[in-house]
């Protein structure tokens, strides 16, 4: 995977944003996806469900930016 395919988003930040404020969705406006982040924000983070899924997949690495780029980076 070339390095314009890798975000440069940091993972550790979207995890422990995800942890600590995942039912703000305060990870998804740090990603860029302010649309979902004001849909967290209004549903407390999808009655926390989504919230725990977003963790889930900040800490796998399967996460993505605004631009679908995965968050590898620590």
């Amino acid at each position: 995977m070339a390095a314009q395919d890798i975000s440069p988003k940091s993972r550790l930040a979207v995890t422990l944003l995800a942890f600590f404020l995942g039912t703000l969705g305060i990870h998804r406006f740090y990603l860029g996806k302010t649309g979902t982040g004001i849909l967290m924000l209004l549903t407390f983070g999808g009655l926390t469900i989504w919230a725990l899924i977003d963790f889930i997949m900040a800490v796998s690495g399967s996460m993505k930016d605004k631009e679908g780029k995965p968050i590898t980076k620590w």
